[in-house]
């Protein structure tokens, strides 16, 4: 039986650079509308020990996410060396469309993988586009689904890109603001006569008591001009939500794979937040009774933050271009992909290279 795997990646990276130091004159606020007691720079200190990030990256005034998006596929495109005409399906993971700058109204009629497939200037109507919103685990979903057609014979190859301009959705006097980046990761995922690919996915959708953890709602502050809405989220539920779901989710996966946890060589997670990222990693490995390796987890929030659906395949694509030094995937290797976000969402997929 054929076996799907990723044959191209690309991604495309924001130049404008916003660093911690450029919120100190941000004015924060809890979601009571009052003021934190704690200076700007401690809280921004604090920040970062949680965190991990020094500095994330935003979009040009001038672009949205259709636009990163394109860029993305069209480096994925060319990485894969395909014509883009003998493309299937474009699916592509978002949360809030296209955003215009200083407008926080989404525009997302056409769809945003309607609004790629017109830029790419594909002629081919077969080529079926349409997005999808799954919260920040959307670019594993998207190749979940994209599997699913490949293996029914539905199409032989397809394109899933994840991009979002979270920048565009920030409250800037809530201190959550500081997480949010912008960013765009695509992949193209075939039918392939060799070995590995796919092995194994795992999702879930928690919404019991879950479904709100992340929302939109109006700005903290009580000076607000309006009731318009912005990203929020009750951080501590989700930090125990994911130590809770996540590793049982990745557990489930790779014991489907039929692969040991000792065979895996990388775990490429989404960028949520460096302290969570190392706990459900750390609690992964204790689900074997083993202790977490060194180097299993490469990490770009630091430097990117967290751009929701991109993280994963920009990090992804970052990795196989070489710009972790010393470090590089072989061909036989296991390699897991997992993530947690809005809905609430979790899944994984167990490849191998």
């Amino acid at each position: 039986m054929s076996q799907v795997k990723i044959v191209g990646v690309g991604s495309y990276i924001p130049d404008l650079i916003k660093k911690n130091e450029d919120f100190l004159k941000n004015e924060f606020y809890n979601q009571d509308e009052t003021a934190f007691d704690a200076h700007p720079e401690v809280i921004i200190k604090k920040f970062k020990a949680i965190t991990g990030i020094e500095e994330r990256r935003y979009v040009d005034k001038n672009l949205k996410t259709s636009d990163i998006a394109t860029f993305a596929a069209e480096k994925c495109i060319e990485n894969a060396n395909i014509d883009a005409e003998t493309l299937d399906y474009i699916i592509v993971a978002h949360n809030f469309g296209d955003v215009g700058y200083n407008t926080q109204q989404a525009d997302t009629v056409p769809s945003i993988a309607s609004r790629v497939k017109e830029k790419l200037d594909i002629d081919n109507p077969s080529c079926v586009a349409y997005d999808l919103l799954f919260g920040c685990p959307g670019w594993i979903e998207g190749c979940i689904q994209a599997q699913a057609f490949i293996k029914a014979g539905m199409a032989k190859r397809c394109l899933v890109i994840g991009a979002e301009t979270l920048s565009r959705v920030v409250d800037p006097n809530d201190r959550d603001s500081m997480i949010y980046a912008d960013g765009a990761g695509a992949t193209i995922l075939e039918s392939s006569k060799d070995s590995g690919g796919i092995l194994a996915h795992k999702t879930a959708t928690y919404t019991k008591t879950e479904a709100s953890y992340i929302y939109f709602d109006k700005s903290f502050s009580p000076n607000r001009e309006d009731d318009r809405g912005y990203i929020k989220m009750y951080g501590r539920k989700i930090y125990n939500f994911a130590l809770s779901k996540v590793p049982e989710a990745m557990k489930s996966c790779l014991e489907a794979s039929g692969k040991q946890i000792d065979d895996i060589k990388k775990i490429f997670i989404h960028q949520a937040n460096e302290k969570m990222d190392f706990a459900i990693v750390d609690r992964f490995y204790k689900l074997f009774e083993k202790d977490m390796p060194e180097n299993i987890m490469p990490m770009s929030i630091n430097k990117l933050g967290n751009s929701s659906v991109a993280t994963i395949p920009t990090l992804y694509d970052m990795f196989l271009k070489g710009e972790f030094e010393h470090e590089a995937l072989e061909s036989g290797d296991t390699i897991i992909f997992a993530s947690v976000g809005a809905g609430m969402n979790i899944n994984a997929i167990v490849y191998e290279i």
